[in-house]
């Protein structure tokens, strides 16, 4: 389903309308022109809230979302790469691995913490590139420092009673080398900067030098709780930094040692305090929350087995989704204006068999659609990053010059709709069991075939798959 994976357009979100969101929804996930329209609504309201005065923006809930729709067809690609855009605080999570509180397993909380950890994540790497220059040149100055270290004078040999500058009587017996100028050392300026332009031009890059790393070990203790143990570990490093920095000594080549005193560096000009209170924010104000799955804890419980906490986890989630004020390690968070993004299949179970108070929490439902044969053939041509540019590029590194003629691509298409109808319908996920089957000899063979030119036709195709595609049995374990 991704269309490319280029870097995003520095656009801002303030100028983006919806029209131009889809848009550059469209550049990465094929079809599915409903769900992105609700998406790119969501994500202006966020803006439009922001315009209005405090008092009315804070009764401005967003719109929760429930997508409705098989596996593989872009649900979590549209939520990602719209977090994305708008450079959101984001985390995919599946509903089915939280139970019920009392039973074992992950409450629904840490959900709330594992977000914060992100947006943590994302300001501290924001702030890293900011000081990337200053800490470059740091981390330079302490390069040339160590291959080009300060030498001690040598002791130098002086003559009883010889006068210093200030007119006093030297005792070379208590004081010895007193008075005399340090010898000449090779560690000049000149010599300096001429390792300095060496090291520019990563003609040092191959020397060994010993630097000093912060030691793995570094201890931590978890602490148990009502909030449970997954976050609530304490991390002494931070708490103490002062007392559990314990270095170790490393030979690296001068290319290794530049980028990790870089970042050796950035860490010391970055404040850590405002850290916090930013990402704090941000996931409050526009966090989004993709619970995936969420069709796993629908239905009715029953009184036993696996059942039991179904319903109960949905009321976990209920407050969560509604609003309320989850304690993390980095301070409160309220989650009242987190977008919750709601996906599943709902095979089994229905919208409707979720408790009335969450059906309500989600009020903009809408149903993506099983992908055609037309959707895996774009889906195989029109992204840059599609599979079989992918396949090109590789094979390309081996000297192979590999292509694809139109009719193939239109018979790999047809082929994973055919499988996807007899077996499973796990939608584009099926075109990577298929591309690998068919180039896996190309793939084998590929460093013994440098210079050759291979073009995969609909033949090609047909042998590859020959007996597997019609042997039910057979391709329910290998496609």
């Amino acid at each position: 389903m991704t269309k490319s994976m280029i870097a995003e357009p520095r656009v801002p979100i303030e100028d983006l309308t919806p029209r131009q969101i889809v848009a550059q929804l469209d550049r990465h996930v094929v079809g599915q022109h409903d769900a992105k329209r609700s998406v790119a609504i969501a994500l202006r309201n966020r803006w439009r809230r922001q315009q209005l005065p405090p008092e009315i923006a804070e009764e401005v809930v967003p719109k929760n979302i429930l997508m409705i729709g098989p596996t593989g067809v872009g649900k979590t690609e549209i939520a990602r790469r719209l977090a994305k855009l708008a450079k959101a605080p984001f985390l995919k999570i599946e509903a089915s691995k939280f139970t019920e509180v009392g039973y074992v397993g992950r409450d629904v909380e840490s959900m709330i913490r594992d977000l914060v950890e992100g947006a943590v994540s994302m300001v501290r790497e924001e702030r890293r590139e900011q000081v990337t220059t200053e800490a470059r040149t740091a981390a330079e100055e302490k390069l040339l420092d160590l291959l080009l270290p300060t030498q001690p004078p040598p002791p130098a040999v002086a003559t009883p009673g010889f006068n210093s500058e200030d007119g006093a009587i030297i005792d070379v017996s208590t004081n010895p080398g007193a008075g005399l100028d340090p010898a000449p050392t090779e560690s000049g300026p000149s010599t300096r900067d001429k390792l300095r332009k060496l090291l520019l031009k990563g003609k040092l890059d191959e020397r060994e030098v010993e630097i000093q790393v912060d030691d793995a070990t570094t201890p931590s203790m978890q602490v148990f709780g009502p909030q449970g143990m997954e976050e609530m570990g304490l991390n002494l490093k931070e708490m103490m930094p002062g007392l559990f920095q314990k270095k170790e000594s490393r030979k690296v080549t001068v290319a290794e040692a530049r980028e990790i005193l870089t970042q050796q560096e950035a860490e010391t000009l970055i404040d850590r305090h405002p850290i916090s209170e930013e990402a704090r924010a941000r996931v409050e104000q526009a966090g989004i929350l993709f619970l995936d799955e969420i069709d796993k804890v629908c239905g009715k419980s029953s009184n036993q087995g696996p059942d039991i906490s179904r319903e109960g986890v949905q009321r976990d989630l209920l407050p969560i989704v509604e609003g309320t004020t989850v304690s993390t390690k980095h301070g409160p968070v309220k989650t009242d204006h987190i977008l919750f993004i709601g996906a599943g299949a709902f095979h089994v179970a229905k919208p409707a068999d979720m408790i009335p108070e969450l059906q309500g929490r989600f009020p903009i439902r809408v149903e993506l659609q099983a992908l055609t044969e037309e959707d895996f053939v774009r889906i195989l041509t029109e992204p840059e990053a599609a599979l079989t540019k992918q396949y090109v590029q590789l094979l390309g590194t081996e000297g192979v010059d590999l292509s694809y003629d139109e009719p193939a691509i239109r018979e790999i298409a047809r082929l994973a709709v055919e499988v996807n109808i007899a077996h499973e319908n796990i939608g584009a996920r099926r075109l990577s069991t298929l591309m690998e089957r068919i180039l896996e000899d190309i793939s084998f063979e590929a460093p013994d075939m440098a210079g050759v030119k291979l073009e995969i036709d609909v033949p090609y195709v047909q042998r590859a798959l020959e007996g597997i595609v019609e042997d039910k049995d057979l391709s329910r374990y290998i496609l």
